[in-house]
């Protein structure tokens, strides 16, 4: 049986581009919301998930990033025209997930700190990233364990450190990587159109 989440995406209307070697798909639920999924087209690896939801009054709020780094330039232009309050410094820690086939992961770049420094756990069914000179704290969730109901294990964490980058790893349960494979298959079955065509085919 289908899990809620490939019924959501399967009865979404859809249409798909293929541009700069990525194949990216757009969603329509029922609610109003957008998802705007991008693949690798070589390695089929998910680079970038933001969602865009109605608000409360019924206007249309900004992206929100769940994978992937929103465009920095692109902050910077909302900046100039009043509609964002705050761009986070270059020399801030930056924090952005960004996936393997296998791994839900995460760079946290701008940290400086040795290795040893570092302390992960997990509470409330999110990751907790702390550092024991309490220079940094970091709260990270994975709303696609939320959306399967499925518990986070503490054992199926870890983490890296190299170049001022730390890099943390959660290992994706095998109904994720299923539901993954499950679809992608299905996506390369839509009708897509390619940089420069005039309009997106919908299914």
């Amino acid at each position: 049986m289908p899990s809620k989440w490939v019924e959501l995406l399967t009865a979404a209307r859809k249409t798909a581009l293929l541009q700069e070697g990525r194949r990216k798909i757009h969603f329509t639920m029922s609610d109003g919301a957008e998802l705007l999924e991008e693949y690798d087209v070589r390695s089929n690896e998910l680079l970038v998930r933001k969602w865009r939801r109605k608000s409360a009054l019924g206007g249309q709020k900004g992206w929100e990033y769940e994978v992937g780094e929103a465009d920095l330039t692109a902050k910077f232009a909302a900046l100039s025209h009043g509609s964002e309050h705050v761009v986070e410094s270059h020399e801030n820690p930056i924090c952005f997930r960004c996936d393997t086939k296998k791994l839900f992961q995460w760079r946290i770049r701008n940290l400086p700190f040795p290795t040893s420094t570092y302390e992960l756990s997990i509470r409330d069914q999110s990751i907790v990233v702390r550092t024991s000179n309490k220079k940094y704290f970091k709260i990270l969730q994975i709303p696609d364990m939320e959306r399967y109901g499925l518990s986070l294990n503490e054992s199926e964490l870890s983490f890296a450190h190299a170049n001022n980058t730390l890099i943390v790893q959660y290992k994706k349960p095998v109904e994720i990587i299923t539901d993954q494979d499950m679809l992608m298959v299905e996506f390369k079955k839509m009708k897509v159109t390619k940089e420069g065509d005039a309009e997106c085919n919908q299914s």
